[in-house]
């Protein structure tokens, strides 16, 4: 019972550190996929009459960051939670709510571009009109509140669980203790030791345990259609590569002798692989570094996937409706059928991609500190 709950207060220390630091990576590598409207006020009611349905557009804003919390269009009013600017550059630094930015307005130089190198993301005009990004973007983003969300469940979730644990000492775990515990242990008896060993996990227990449930926390918010849900965290690639360089970053410093010489001297494989042009050892050291990448891609694919798909079902039903209104009442139940049986499948994929994130990177820990065999 004590080292269990060793563990969760493990975890909750964790969290704290992880997630802040995925947010502060996450903001100076991935510069907000975020979109807006270039369109004025005198224009705008005019021109969404007159618009068509474009699909592709609909479902990237979807899958993309922003710099506000979409909540509902009711006809041509769009209610959504405003987010703080916040920019330095040419020396100084500006803080606005993106409020400011309501039919595509211009505010203090900068705007929302709609061009294919800059789309969705705060540019200046340069001296010869070309569009410049500001040196540094902090905006607090829609996945960034997501984060700070999944954080605050997080750790509100496993002190909770860690005092029920201190009062109820010896006794049956019950309420949330009872959902979680069977949890942890899968993630320990499965994933940990059977992957590092029985002699080490225990040092990498923490972030395992933090990696799998933020990943499977933000899943499944994901999958929520409604406010504080939507928010695509695990199918954007710049807070799946913030992960896969923390398991990188643990792999190599945890790297033992055995290791690293495996790596430049592979068992099993003939001398003239090795000798004399050294092809093995150059492969073995690409996989360093396309292991922590592949772990970013699958996550970020897998999860983005599900979303399009889903989104693209019901396209269908708006696309079919502007040829006829009883075509798009047709395919409506088609598509809804179609999107309901994605959404129970997505739930499936939100403990599998959570799952396999957290072996890989504990089958990676116990490579690099696998003894040597005699």
């Amino acid at each position: 019972m004590s080292s269990i709950l060793h563990r969760f207060e493990a975890i909750s220390r964790l969290a704290i550190i992880s997630i802040f630091v995925i947010v502060a990576s996450y903001q100076l590598s991935a510069q907000h996929d975020t979109h807006g409207t270039d369109k004025t006020d005198a224009n705008w009611e005019t021109e969404v009459e007159h618009e068509e349905f474009k699909a592709g557009e609909m479902i990237i804003e979807h899958i993309t960051d922003s710099y506000e919390w979409h909540i509902i269009s009711i006809g041509h009013t769009h209610i959504a939670v405003p987010l703080p600017i916040m920019l330095y550059d040419e020396g100084k630094f500006h803080f606005f709510m993106s409020s400011v930015y309501h039919h595509g307005k211009e505010h203090n130089g900068y705007f929302i571009s709609h061009n294919d190198m800059n789309s969705g993301k705060l540019v200046r005009k340069g001296a010869n009109g070309e569009e410049i990004r500001p040196t540094l973007d902090f905006s607090f983003t829609k996945n960034v509140l997501a984060i700070f969300l999944s954080m605050f469940i997080m750790i509100l979730v496993f002190t909770s669980v860690a005092r029920s644990y201190k009062k109820r000492e010896g006794k049956a775990p019950k309420g949330l203790q009872s959902f979680l515990e069977p949890i942890i242990i899968f993630v320990r008896d499965d994933i940990a030791k059977a992957s590092i060993g029985e002699k080490k996990y225990k040092k990498y227990l923490p972030f395992l345990l933090t990696v799998f449930f933020f990943i499977l926390l933000n899943n499944l918010l994901g999958l929520v259609p409604f406010f504080p849900g939507g928010a695509n965290v695990t199918g954007n690639i710049g807070v799946t590569g913030v992960l896969a360089m923390f398991t990188f970053i643990i792999t190599t410093f945890s790297g033992n002798k055995n290791y690293w010489l495996h790596i430049v001297n592979a068992p099993g494989v003939p001398w003239w692989l090795k000798i004399p042009v050294p092809l093995m050892p150059f492969v073995e050291l690409m996989g360093v570094f396309t292991k922590p990448f592949v772990l970013m891609v699958r996550l970020f694919a897998n999860i983005s996937a599900g979303h399009i798909i889903i989104l693209g079902f019901i396209s269908l039903i708006f696309i079919f409706g502007e040829i006829a209104a009883g075509a798009g009442y047709g395919v409506a139940v088609v598509s809804v059928g179609f999107a309901i049986f994605m959404d129970v499948l997505e739930l499936l994929v939100a403990f599998i991609q959570a799952y396999v994130f957290t072996l890989l990177s504990a089958l990676y820990f116990g490579m690099a500190t696998e003894e040597a065999h005699h």
